[in-house]
This record gives structure tokens, sequence and C-alpha cells, in this order.
């Protein structure tokens, strides 16, 4: 099976490993959160298929925890796109490094952990929907996963966070309130603290995103697509032909909004294709189960350009 899994998924060139996917050389690919194999994935969208993927049973995480990484609810691209962090439904959230698939640090949240986020110090927070909860970690990668700090802040139908670098807080969108969160900075017992709630139309906010380019974050819920712009504060509704918009990511110029919106969440809530703001399907491959999908491109809302990976240190 392992023997399988390469040819698929390593190209070879004159005798040599073919140089994973980066911002440089991956034109318009997509990291996608693909749960009929349970696996954080790289979509190259020229060449119409996925030429990276990293899998809980085939990392080195203990088979205790596989099902930790049950249902890959999440995955996007971070420290200057050489990393992917990732959740599952299971619980499990993963630092892992593109180049060789190394995993860099694993934890669990539990809850039905739908989403992670990096604080500027190195250190992770999750969103836990079924918990209602966001979870700060301390980032220990020399003593993961089973003696890591980590605590509990309750947030109704917690399905996301964002890092908003400019400003220096955190965003979550809970059911029907987007909430703002300072964090304290504190290495070993780090904290956030709510300190403003505004509300939001409709129910059961599902995707937070920053907009590229622009001070200002995406929001679906059960029902509608959303721009929040933060200088005005100001909400503007996004005419979208989908319901139950499970992710949505924009980039530059030449790039597509994605949109991932099963046609049907009571029945399934991934789907085998993927949708755009002008287009409707720009790829489709019968067999995938998506439930989101992440231009892999440069987030300058939340990260500063060219960071590399950092363990927290109070110094900061």
């Amino acid at each position: 099976m392992m023997m399988l899994v390469n040819l698929v998924f390593i190209q070879t060139v004159k005798g040599q490993h073919a140089a994973p996917p980066d911002f440089k050389n991956c034109k318009k690919c997509i990291v996608l959160s693909e749960q009929s194999v349970d696996r954080a994935a790289i979509l190259d969208l020229t060449q119409k298929k996925i030429v990276w993927e990293w899998r809980a049973k085939l990392s080195g995480i203990k088979p205790e925890h596989f099902t930790w990484f049950k249902h890959i609810s999440d995955a996007k691209a971070v420290y200057n796109g050489e990393y992917i962090l990732t959740t599952a439904s299971g619980g499990g959230v993963a630092l892992v490094r593109i180049s060789d698939k190394k995993l860099m640090f694993y934890a669990y949240a539990g809850g039905n952990t739908h989403s992670a986020e990096l604080l500027p110090d190195g250190n992770i927070v999750t969103a836990s929907s079924n918990g209602n909860y966001i979870t700060v970690f301390r980032t220990d990668t020399l003593n993961f996963p089973d003696h890591v700090y980590h605590k509990n802040i309750p947030v109704a139908f917690a399905h996301n966070v964002v890092w908003d670098k400019k400003n220096k807080v955190l965003w979550t969108a809970s059911n029907n309130k987007l909430k703002i969160y300072t964090y304290n900075f504190n290495c070993e017992m780090p904290d956030l603290l709510l300190t403003d709630s505004i509300g939001l139309p409709g129910a059961q906010a599902h995707d937070l995103f920053p907009v590229y380019g622009k001070n200002a974050l995406w929001i679906s819920n059960t029902t509608s697509v959303f721009k929040y712009h933060i200088n005005t504060k100001k909400l503007e509704k996004i005419s979208v032909p989908y319901k139950d918009v499970k992710s949505i990511s924009s980039g530059p110029g030449g790039y597509p909004t994605l949109l991932i919106a099963p046609e049907n969440t009571y029945k399934a809530w991934w789907t085998d294709d993927i949708h755009s703001l002008n287009e409707p399907v720009i790829f489709k491959q019968e067999g995938l189960k998506m439930y989101k999908a992440r231009w892999f491109i440069e987030n300058s809302f939340s990260y500063q350009p060219g960071s590399t990976i950092r363990v927290c240190n109070d110094n900061l």
C-alpha cells in the first residue's frame, strides 16, 4: 500500500524526487481537507491532480491516536508555505512540514475540532464545535502529545479562528456573533480574553477566513456569505447561489474565489467538486470528499511574510 501511495503522490525527474509544492513553483494550488482517506492534501489545479498528501496513519502518530485524525476538517498553509496546519473532527490538531511530511507537533482538542490558527509566538489555538470552546495550546515540539499545556475557553458553536496581525487580536464567529479576543502572550500559560462581540445575521456561522489583500474577513453560515470590513465595521452580504458554504478562499488577480458547498448537508457534509463565485465548478473528481479548500498562497492578514517556524519564547 505504501508503494502505491508513493507512486501516485511523488513524481520523479531524472531519477530524483520532484520538489514538494511551495508558493513559488505551485501555481494555483489548493490545500484540501479531504475525507475519503482522511488526509490534508495539496491539489494542483493546473494539472487537475493531487500532488501532496499527509495522513495520520503514515506519519508516525501513535496508533491509539489515529482516531484523533478521523474526518480532516481544516488545513491551511503556514510559515511561508513550508508547513500545513490541520485539524480533524476526531479532535486532533497537527503541524506538518511539507518538504518531508515530518510531524512537528500534534495534540488533542476534542469536541469535534473544526479549525486551527497560529498565534504570533508559535502557540496554536483551535475551535471545537460540539465542545463549544476554543483551545489554546503551548506548542511544545519536544513533549507532545501527552504533556502539552492547554486551556479551553467557552465559545458557542466554535468552528473557526483567525489571527489578525495588524490589530493583534483573534477573531472567531460564534453562531450569530463575531467575537474578538486578545492574547496574553504568555508562552507557558497562554490565554485569550474576550474584548468585543458583534452581532451577525442568521445562525450557525461556519467559516471565517481573511479576504485576500483586504482588511476584511469572509464569513459563511447556513444561508449566506458575508464580508466583514474591519476598518468600517460594515457587514456586506455577498450574492452566492449556494447554502451551507463550508469554506471560502480568495486570492490575487486570476484566482477565482473558492467555495465548498455540499449539495445536501443532511446526507453528506463533503463534496467532490469545488465551486467559485464566478464559475459553477472549477474542479471535480468523483470519489473525493472535500470539506474545505484554501488557496496555497501567502496569508499576509495573519502572518508576517517570510516567517519561519517558532517555538514560543517569553522574550519575543
